[in-house]
């Protein structure tokens, strides 16, 4: 049975290829929605992006509904300049034709997880937590009817991307993740630590380009303008693409290795606030709460993408 899900995300290039790689994968994933956050651009334009990815997919009948547009405690950071000004820079890609869903993304968490058999729906959050912990926080109940969190941010060993300390999805809603990882529902993480390791080099996207289909050209004019940013702060390769190890991890999840460990979110001090504070090294107390990636199978990883979006 394929595994229900529903996507949290704030389209980003690479959450566009997590969607589409999910999108591609209906044997081992159901996308019961998406529900776009306020993170890589505002809410405005993730809520329009994810559409555009949804009908790039050809997937129109995907419902999208737009969730929180600022963070729980803090003002909203954004990251035009790794993403572009509409953060899908790069292919040039038609507006969306599909309508937006009626009604906000919080409360379709909260109705799905209330719906759904207990045990059943991960929740996959590519961006901020704001809508998880919104959630959460209204519908107590539902926290233990999750199935699973399988989320992309934090670092320990790469430290931060946005701040010295920080990576940026728990850096913009830090008291979001806070309240994410305490909430007792199993969580997996893909940090930093792991998404470094998953570099489009030009190989790599030279398969993107040869797919000959619109997603795969898309995917390839996607990564030639988001590995700039990165190329020339890391010295590397090649692009990472953070998000798409989200749902690779739920169809193929031998490609990741790492820890069942404590994390914990600094949500006070000015100079390391977002940081999550990984007990890789198990030098606490504190219970174990997440499995925190820290190595994947860089080139089944790339096997994996292009097989599947090759399907689109």
């Amino acid at each position: 049975m394929p595994r229900k899900i529903i996507i949290d995300t704030d389209p980003g290039q690479d959450d566009a290829v997590a969607i589409l790689l999910a999108l591609a994968s209906p044997e081992e994933i159901e996308v019961l929605g998406i529900t776009a956050v306020a993170g890589n651009v505002p809410l405005e334009l993730t809520a329009k992006n994810a559409r555009i990815i949804c009908e790039l997919a050809g997937k129109p009948d995907v419902k999208v509904y737009a969730g929180c547009d600022r963070p729980m405690a803090k003002t909203l950071v954004t990251a035009e300049h790794v993403h572009g000004q509409t953060g899908l820079n790069g292919p040039k890609l038609p507006d969306p034709v599909m309508a937006l869903q009626d009604g906000h993304g919080v409360d379709f968490i909260i109705d799905t997880l209330r719906a759904e058999p207990a045990g059943t729906v991960t929740l996959c959050p590519l961006g901020p937590l704001t809508n998880i912990a919104t959630a959460f926080e209204r519908a107590p109940d539902i926290i233990e009817k999750v199935q699973e969190i399988v989320l992309m941010g934090g670092a320990y060993f790469e430290v931060g991307n946005i701040t010295p300390a920080a990576e940026f999805n728990i850096y913009v809603d830090p008291e979001a993740a806070e309240i994410t990882f305490r909430s007792g529902v199993p969580i997996v993480v893909m940090p930093l630590d792991v998404t470094h390791k998953a570099l489009v080099t030009p190989a790599r996207n030279d398969a993107f380009r040869a797919l000959g289909t619109p997603v795969g050209k898309a995917v390839a004019e996607m990564t030639d303008f988001f590995e700039r940013f990165d190329k020339e702060k890391y010295g590397s390769e090649g692009a990472p693409l953070h998000d798409p190890c989200v749902t690779a991890y739920l169809i193929r999840p031998e490609l990741f290795s790492g820890r069942h460990i404590n994390v914990e979110i600094e949500v006070k001090s000015d100079l390391t606030r977002g940081m999550t504070v990984a007990d890789w090294w198990g030098v606490t107390d504190r219970a174990p709460n997440a499995m925190f990636m820290g190595d994947i199978d860089a080139d089944g990883f790339f096997a994996l993408l292009t097989e599947r979006l090759a399907r689109l």
